[in-house]
């Protein structure tokens, strides 16, 4: 397989051989037969291409959401750049499951594996009882599963709507979770960390994916919350847990969106419910502030209208940190600058 050019890096006259995502995609009509006008991207930008007839008629459907590979060579049209492919192959689920998304994506700034392993340590250090455990570990571990959690965003657009976006909400709300019980320590800590880390897992079902993020049929139907108590009761009935932790357990999984009006089947009715609920939506409503406020040097930044928030976001002034700090956080950002280089 050919390796990545950044689409941002090209000029014209460049000999293109890389894999890019189909974004956009259309069978047109020339006085030389139908031609397909296509737009590729990167996580570098956006590419016009044109596959002209005869070559055109070898591809009877092209789809947005399609990892392709492709060779041809840049020329400028308009004053635009465009790419006329010579060649172009679909890959296969298998050969797209090994490419780095963060090539092709808007990604976590954490490596998924990472999350995922993060993930398993705090089971391993909260799980006494080793029903929870098995529960929790056998749902990571599924096969069918955990491929899709290494990739998956949390939402279609909302909050964490990038390739890994799952796994870093669910980390991100068991960490608020563990806060929580550690300042109120009557409560469950193991049925809390369960829901947490599983509450959303339902969007593995109820979106199509990092490549092209739309609601599946199942996700219309049903949402992500009954999804997930769906997916999740197989698991349940082998774990060997108590019928009362059980029926706790999806208790959180049913309230955790806190209101009937927000898509909650049930109301929270114990602490454990109220702390997952707003640990969730804590963490939706920062990284919404985070991505959708332009990141400036100085001065106060707002974002446009937020209409489902029924107002703006702001970037506020920051209280000024030592300069130790400050040069440890451009350093650090200097060398995930350069890891990201690297892997484009």
């Amino acid at each position: 397989m050919y390796e990545h050019q950044k689409i941002s890096a090209m000029a014209a006259g460049d000999e293109i051989r890389s894999v890019y995502l189909i974004n956009q995609a259309s069978l047109q009509q020339s006085r030389n037969g139908p031609y397909w006008r296509l737009e590729f991207k990167d996580a570098s930008g956006t590419l016009e291409a044109k596959i002209w007839s005869p070559l055109s008629q070898a591809y009877p459907s092209l789809i947005p959401g399609q990892l392709v590979e492709v060779g041809g060579r840049t020329m400028v049209y308009r004053d635009q750049l465009q790419l006329t492919v010579e060649a172009l192959r679909l890959l296969d689920e298998e050969e797209a499951s090994h490419l780095p998304m963060e090539n092709y994506l808007p990604s976590s700034e954490r490596p998924a594996s990472d999350m995922l392993a993060d993930i398993e340590a705090l089971c391993e250090e909260v799980f006494t009882h080793k029903p929870w455990k098995k529960f929790v570990r056998s749902v990571f571990t599924d096969k069918r599963l955990r491929p899709l959690l290494l990739r998956a965003p949390a939402a279609k657009s909302m909050h964490h709507a990038y390739a890994g976006g799952l796994l870093e909400h669910l980390l991100s709300v068991a960490g608020l979770c563990m806060r929580m019980a550690d300042h109120y320590h009557d409560m469950d800590r193991q049925v809390l960390l369960a829901g947490a880390l599983l509450h959303d897992i339902g969007k593995l079902d109820e979106l199509s994916g990092p490549l092209a993020t739309e609601y599946t049929d199942e996700g219309r139907f049903l949402g992500h919350i009954a999804q997930g108590l769906i997916m999740l009761e197989p698991f349940l009935q082998k774990s060997g847990l108590e019928p009362e932790l059980v029926m706790h357990f999806k208790h959180l999984v049913a309230s955790h969106h806190g209101e009937r009006e927000f898509g909650a089947i049930t109301l929270p009715a114990t602490p454990e419910a109220f702390a997952l609920h707003f640990a969730d939506n804590m963490d939706a409503k920062v990284n919404q502030c985070r991505t959708v406020v332009p990141a400036q040097e100085e001065g106060i930044a707002w974002s446009p209208y937020q209409n489902l928030l029924g107002r703006s976001l702001c970037r506020p002034v920051r209280t000024p940190a030592p300069a130790e700090i400050v040069e440890e956080k451009r350093r650090k950002k200097s060398e995930k600058d350069e890891r990201q280089c690297s892997l484009l």
